[in-house]
C-alpha cells in the first residue's frame, strides 16, 4: 500500500522543484555558502544543511553527515525562502523592532499575549536556567533586559533577539521577538514564523536534553550510594526509583550505573 502523502510534504517537494529553477551560483555567492557538485551547505540555528543540486530536497546533521534526517516542512520551507526569494540587495539595517511591526499582516495566533508566544512563554515559565542554557547552546549572545536575553542566529546572516519575563503575581509570562528592520527582504512573513517556530522547537530540545542530563546524573548518583550502603543485589529498581522521583522509563540508566559500578 502506498503511503499517502500530506499537505505539508506536498509543498516541500513543490518547492523543491522551485528550487532546481533557480541559479545556485547566485544562492552560492549571496551567501558565501559552501558546496561541491552534490550538494549547498548552509547553516540554521545552529545547525548543518544540505540542499541537494540535483533534486533540491534538504537535509540534516548533527556530527557531519555520518546520520542524517530529513528536513521538516518548517525548516525546509525557510531555507527554500532565503535561497530562492530573497531581494537581491539584501542587507540588514544593524535596528531590531517587535516582530509585529515589519509587516502588515496580522493574526491573532500570533498575538504576543495569546496563542503562538504566549503558549511558548507559557512553557519557559519556572525553567529561565534552563532556557538560558539552551540558548548559550544554540551559540546565542547573552543580552541585558528580561529574565532570560539572547541575540540568536536564525542564519549567520541574520540575528533574532528574544527576550523573555517569568510570570507574577499580576502579569504572565511573556516573551518578545525582535527581528533586524530589513527582515522580510530575506523572507516572507509567513517564513518568519516558520522560522519561530522551528527556533522554540530547538529551545525546547535543548532544555529537554539538559534535564535528561540531570535527571540520569542524579540516578547515577543515588543508585551507587545505594550500591555501597546495601550491595548490588540487594538494591531494587523501585528502591532507585523512590528515592529520585523518577520514572520507570529511566530503566536504562540504572542497568548503566550497575554496570559502571560493577567495573569499579
Amino acid at each position: 500500500m502506498t503511503k499517502a502523502i500530506n499537505n505539508y510534504d506536498k509543498t516541500k517537494i513543490s518547492m523543491a522543484h522551485v528550487f532546481l529553477q533557480y541559479d545556485q551560483a547566485t544562492m552560492i555567492h549571496k551567501y558565501s555558502l559552501d558546496y561541491n557538485s552534490d550538494w549547498l551547505y548552509i547553516t540554521f540555528i545552529n545547525r548543518t544543511y544540505r540542499i541537494n543540486r540535483k533534486t533540491g530536497s534538504v537535509q540534516w546533521s548533527d556530527n557531519d553527515f555520518e546520520t542524517v534526517h530529513e528536513a521538516n516542512h518548517n525548516e525546509a520551507m525557510t531555507i527554500y525562502d532565503v535561497l530562492c526569494y530573497s531581494k537581491d540587495r539584501c542587507h540588514l539595517s544593524h535596528e531590531f523592532v517587535n516582530i509585529n511591526s515589519l509587516s502588515s499582516v496580522r493574526t491573532g495566533n500570533l498575538s504576543p499575549n495569546r496563542g503562538f508566544f504566549q503558549n511558548t512563554a507559557d512553557f519557559f515559565n519556572g525553567k529561565t536556567v534552563e532556557l538560558r542554557n539552551a540558548c548559550i547552546s544554540l551559540s546565542g549572545k547573552e543580552l541585558e533586559k528580561g529574565d532570560v536575553a539572547f541575540k540568536l542566529n536564525l542564519f549567520p546572516f541574520l540575528p533574532i533577539i528574544i527576550r523573555f519575563w517569568e510570570a507574577d503575581d499580576e502579569f504572565p509570562a511573556s516573551l518578545q521577538i525582535l527581528a533586524d528592520r530589513n527582515t522580510l527582504d530575506y523572507m516572507h512573513y509567513e517564513t518568519l514564523m516558520f522560522a519561530l517556530t522551528h527556533l522554540f522547537s530547538r529551545l525546547k530540545e535543548e532544555m529537554r536534553i539538559e534535564k535528561g542530563e540531570e535527571s540520569r546524573q542524579r540516578l547515577i548518583e543515588c543508585a551507587a550510594e545505594l550500591f555501597w550502603k546495601m550491595g548490588i543485589l540487594l538494591t531494587g529498581i523501585s528502591e532507585i526509583l523512590k528515592q529520585t522521583d523518577l520514572p520507570k522509563g529511566s530503566f536504562y540508566f540504572i542497568s548503566k550505573a550497575r554496570m559502571t559500578w560493577q567495573q569499579r
